[in-house]
């Protein structure tokens, strides 16, 4: 898989383990191990939990290529109309078969 033409974009990666990586990528190899600048991770909670949706930052991070699941560029402009305390959401479920 090649994401070369995504450098110096934002992206939006779903790890193996369900997890919502929102970054700039910086750089990737052909093991699609990547390396994302300013780094947030978006928890969105459940329609039944009372807390809001959070984003942790994380900055600079590195995501081993065989924990990527989708990796997919971000409309910046669309995504920042949105106040993602307010989203809820069903969990994603990990991927790796046990």
């Amino acid at each position: 898989m090649s994401l070369h033409f995504y450098v110096n974009k934002k992206v939006l990666i779903l790890t193996v383990d369900g997890r919502t990586l929102i970054g700039d990528l910086l750089s990737t190899d052909q093991a699609t191990n990547l390396v994302l600048a300013n780094t947030v991770e978006r928890i969105i909670r459940t329609p039944d939990d009372e807390e809001p949706s959070t984003e942790i930052e994380h900055g600079l991070y590195l995501i081993r290529g065989d924990n990527v699941v989708v990796c997919g560029e971000i409309d910046e402009k669309m995504d920042s109309e949105i106040d993602w305390s307010k989203v809820k959401g069903e969990v994603i479920r990990g991927t790796k078969n046990a």
